[in-house]
């Protein structure tokens, strides 16, 4: 099995009009697909050619609180951050420019070793960061496990383990594929 990058990653919000001024207007991201209606729509922006944030809007969805980036929590937690990569240190720059011109808070530029990064909110209070690589670190070709302390699963090192998890013994057979419609499915389809 080989993926293909993120297809999407689906966030909500209670006021679609302001993602989709934050997400398309300040950010550049092309708006390429919607569905739904008052109350229940769904709205993908375009981060690279097949890559995409979504958003729900949701009646009743509210702004979360900002929570610095990476700050340890304690309960039940599900997500910290998403981080969008730029391509050039200059993008970075310019981007930083624009957040806080239009008066979103941003972190300073941010010397992680491998990336360097900005962090800011969306108008949701989605904890996000725009990152770009530092030249002559490359972490396909030269993996950077440099956790003093790794647990056993990571000790084995970046590649995947073969064996660990059980292979399929039922696969489905051809006349059990069956695609059921979904949301959008009247929208986009045939």
């Amino acid at each position: 099995m080989k993926f293909k990058g993120l297809n999407h990653v689906a966030m909500a919000t209670g006021d679609m009009d302001k993602t989709v001024r934050f997400w398309r207007d300040l950010l550049g991201m092309r708006l390429v697909a919607s569905h739904g209606g008052p109350g229940r729509r769904q709205y993908f922006f375009e981060i690279t050619e097949g890559e995409y944030v979504a958003f729900f809007e949701w009646t009743g969805v509210t702004r979360v609180p900002n929570k610095r980036h990476g700050q340890p929590v304690e309960g039940p937690f599900i997500f910290d951050h998403i981080s969008f990569g730029l391509e050039t240190e200059d993008e970075l720059w310019e981007l930083a420019d624009r957040l806080i011109e239009a008066g979103f808070s941003c972190s300073n530029v941010i010397d992680h070793g491998f990336i360097h990064s900005i962090y800011s909110f969306d108008p949701n209070g989605l904890p996000i960061e725009f990152s770009v690589f530092v030249p002559g670190v490359d972490l396909h070709e030269h993996p950077i496990l440099a956790d003093r302390e790794k647990g056993p699963a990571a000790s084995e090192g970046p590649e995947p383990v073969q064996g660990i998890w059980p292979e399929p013994r039922a696969p489905f057979a051809e006349d059990e594929k069956i695609i059921v419609p979904g949301e959008g499915k009247s929208e986009f389809g045939p």
